[in-house]
C-alpha cells in the first residue's frame, strides 16, 4: 500500500495514499468539528461533501481554507487545523447557516440532541452578526403518518440523501433546485406521503436537526390513559429493552427489561405485555406457512413460490410493494407482531375483559417508524377502529418516562402481565437481524422432524453482514437461508430472485442496519456500528436467559389455539393474522401546460 507523509499541527504522521485531511488528523487525536460528515464504517459509506465548510483548515501553500473532510492528503502536506483564521471562518459559516436556521429550540424535538445546537455551543457562537438583514427560506411543513419534515430547518448537510440513496436505495430524496432555492426533498417537491417513502426512519436517525422527525403520539397517549371509559394496554418491542437505557445515560447494550415494565406501569398503563408473545405467535404462522410452501415443492408442486420471505418489518413491506409489486406473492402472508397483537388484544382479549372493541385502546412502543404508518393501514381496521391505535418510539417512550420524573435506573424489576406478555427466547431475537429466521427455525425443524432440536442456537444465522447465507440440516433435508438488512441489500436479494438467480429456500428481510436495534425510533447512535453490536449482544443475553426458547412451546400460546385459534393457519387464524399486499407505487401527476 502506497504511503505518504503529512504533518498536522506541527505532528508527523504517515498514512495510506487518499486519507483525508479529517481521517489523518483523527488518527493523531486531532478532533476537527464536522455536521456535514457522517461515515458508517460497516457499510462502507461515507457522506462527505464538504458542504457545510465547518471542518475547514489551513495547508500551507494554499490560498483558501480546505474542507478537511473531503480534501485528500498530499505527500508533504503541512496542514493547520485551529489557526485563528480558522477558528473566525468556521464562526462565520455557522453563523450563516444559523441566520437561516429557526430559533425554536426550546419546542423543537431534537432540543438536546441537535447538532447544530451542539456546534453552536463548541464554536462558542453567542450572536449572529447582521442577522437582521439575511433573508430567511421557508417552507410548509410536510406531515405523513410517520415522519414530518420541517424544510426550515434543513442545513443541506445532505445526510439523509445518503442514507435513503446510498444504503437503503429508496431514492426518494435528493437535492433539487438551485442557490437559496436548494433543498432536500422527493421528487416534484411532492410530499413524503405520495412519494416512494418506506417509513424506515433511517434519514430521522441521521438528521443532525429538527428537519426529521417522527411523528409524536404521546399526547394521544397521555389523553387515552387519562380517560376512566377507556382500557389502555401496551405492548413494547423486543429491541426497546435492548436500548431503552441509552437515553437515562446507561451503556449502550444494558438490558432494561423489568425496569421498563415497571415505568410503563407507574405512567398508568393498564396492563403491560410484550410484543415477543406476537413474535412467538408470528412464528406459529409464518413457521407453517414455511413448511407448506416447501412440503409442496418437494411434492413437485410447480405453482408454489420460493424463496418464502419474511413480513414482520413494516418498512420492508412498504418497499417491495412501492419498488417490486411484480413480487408481491412471494412473502409470507404472515402480519408482523405488532399487528397480530393488536388483532388478537381487540378480539380474544377484549372478551376476557368484556370490554367493547372500542374501549380498548393498544399502545405499542416500537424502535421502528415504520410501525406508526403501518398501524394505520385500512386493513389492520375493523370498521375504521385501528388494531393498534398509537404507535410510540423508543425516543417517545423515554420522553414519557423523564416527564413523569421517574428515575429508569432504580425503577425495580417487574414481570409482564399475561396472558400476553408469556415469551420465549425465539421471540425476544426478532429484535436482531438473522432472528426472526433462527426463531423460526427453532420451531420449524421440530415440527418437520418431529424430533426435539438439543442446540437451538444457530449461530451461522447471526452476524452483522449485509447479505448472509447459510445452510441449515433439517434431519437430512437441507434448508438454503438467505439474510439481508438494510433495503439496499434487500434490492440485491430481490433482483436475484427476480432473474432466477435465488437458491434459497427462505430469506429474512429487515429494513434497518442491525435490524430492529438499529430502527429509525430508537436512541440515536450516529453511525456508531459498535452500539448496534452491543444491543445485539443484550438480545442473546436475554434468549439465553430464558427458560423457553422455542415459540411453539410458550403455554399462552398454546392455550391460545386450543380455545380461540384453533391451529396455525386455520381460516380464524388466517383471518386474523395474516394479510395481503398491493402495489402501492406512487402516482404522479404532472401539471398540465
Amino acid at each position: 500500500m502506497d504511503t505518504i507523509k503529512v504533518t498536522i499541527d506541527n505532528r508527523q504522521i504517515e498514512v495510506p495514499k487518499g486519507t483525508t485531511i479529517y481521517h489523518a488528523a483523527k488518527q493523531l487525536g486531532i478532533e476537527i468539528p464536522v455536521l456535514c460528515y457522517m461515515e458508517l464504517e460497516d457499510m462502507n459509506i461515507e457522506n462527505k461533501p464538504g458542504g457545510c465548510r465547518i471542518c475547514v483548515v489551513e495547508v500551507e501553500g494554499r490560498h483558501n481554507l480546505a474542507p478537511s473532510c473531503s480534501t485528500q492528503c498530499s505527500d508533504g502536506m503541512v496542514v493547520k487545523t485551529h489557526t485563528t483564521r480558522v477558528l473566525n471562518a468556521r464562526r462565520t459559516v455557522l453563523e450563516f447557516i444559523l441566520s437561516d436556521h429557526p430559533k425554536d429550540c426550546l419546542t423543537c424535538a431534537k432540543s438536546g440532541h441537535c447538532e447544530l445546537q451542539d456546534m453552536a455551543i463548541k464554536l462558542g457562537v453567542r450572536k449572529i452578526h447582521n442577522e437582521e438583514i439575511s433573508e430567511m427560506s421557508t417552507y410548509k411543513i410536510d406531515y405523513s403518518p410517520s415522519i414530518i419534515r420541517d424544510l426550515d430547518k434543513c442545513i443541506m448537510c445532505r445526510r439523509c440523501e445518503t442514507m435513503c440513496n446510498d444504503v437503503q436505495t429508496v431514492g426518494t430524496l435528493s437535492a433539487i433546485n438551485r442557490g437559496f432555492e436548494s433543498v432536500v426533498s422527493p421528487a416534484f417537491e411532492m410530499d413524503l406521503e405520495k412519494s416512494t417513502c418506506t417509513y424506515c426512519g433511517q434519514c430521522v436517525a441521521v438528521c443532525p436537526t429538527g428537519a426529521l422527525t417522527e411523528v409524536d403520539h404521546t399526547t394521544n397517549v397521555l389523553r387515552a390513559l387519562a380517560d376512566p371509559n377507556k382500557t389502555v394496554v401496551v405492548q413494547t418491542a423486543p429491541a426497546v429493552r435492548a436500548a431503552l437505557g441509552e437515553e437515562f445515560g446507561l451503556n449502550a447494550g444494558t438490558l432494561v427489561t423489568g425496569k421498563m415494565v415497571s415505568a410503563l406501569r407507574r405512567l398508568g398503563f393498564d396492563k403491560v405485555f410484550d410484543t415477543d408473545f406476537a413474535a412467538d405467535l408470528t412464528i406459529m404462522e409464518e413457521g407453517t406457512e414455511l413448511l407448506d410452501r416447501l412440503t409442496k415443492h418437494l411434492n413437485g408442486d410447480k405453482e408454489v413460490k420460493l424463496p418464502i420471505l419474511t413480513s414482520c418489518c413494516p418498512g420492508w413491506v412498504n418497499f417491495f410493494e412501492m419498488q417490486f409489486p411484480d413480487m408481491i406473492d412471494i412473502p409470507s402472508t404472515a402480519r408482523s407482531p405488532q399487528q397480530m397483537f393488536g388483532a388478537i388484544a381487540k378480539t380474544y382479549y377484549a372478551d376476557k375483559l368484556n370490554v367493547k372493541r372500542d374501549d380498548l385502546i393498544v399502545v405499542s412502543i416500537m424502535p421502528c417508524l415504520a410501525k406508526k404508518y403501518e398501524a394505520q393501514r385500512d386493513e389492520f381496521k375493523v370498521e375504521d377502529n385501528p388494531d393498534v391505535d398509537f404507535s410510540l418510539s423508543t425516543r417517545e417512550l423515554a420522553h414519557l418516562i423523564k416527564e413523569a420524573n421517574m428515575d429508569l435506573e432504580n425503577m425495580p424489576d417487574e414481570d409482564f402481565d399475561n396472558p400476553l406478555g408469556e415469551s420465549t427466547g425465539a421471540g425476544v431475537i426478532f429484535g436482531a437481524t438473522g432472528g426472526v429466521i433462527e426463531a423460526a427455525t427453532r420451531t420449524a425443524y421440530e415440527l418437520h422432524t418431529g424430533k426435539k432440536l438439543d442446540k437451538v442456537d444457530f449461530e451461522q444465522l447471526r452476524g452483522m453482514d449485509g447479505i448472509r447465507e447459510a445452510k441449515v440440516d433439517f434431519d437430512g433435508l437441507e434448508l438454503n437461508i438467505g439474510i439481508a438488512h438494510g433495503l439496499g441489500n434487500a434490492r440485491k436479494m430481490l433482483e436475484d430472485i427476480r432473474d432466477g438467480r435465488s437458491h434459497f429456500h427462505a430469506i429474512e428481510i429487515m429494513a434497518c442496519p442491525g435490524g430492529c436495534i438499529g430502527g429509525g425510533g430508537q436512541p440515536l447512535h450516529h453511525g456508531d456500528s459498535s452500539i448496534l453490536k452491543k444491543r445485539i449482544d443484550a438480545i442473546y443475553r436475554e434468549d439465553s436467559g430464558k427458560k423457553i426458547r422455542k415459540s411453539h412451546e410458550n403455554p399462552m400460546i398454546k392455550e391460545l389455539y386450543e380455545n380461540f385459534l384453533g391451529a396455525p393457519m386455520s381460516e380464524k387464524a388466517h383471518k386474523l393474522l395474516h394479510t395481503h399486499y398491493s402495489d402501492r407505487r406512487p402516482k404522479v401527476k404532472l401539471k398540465e401546460e
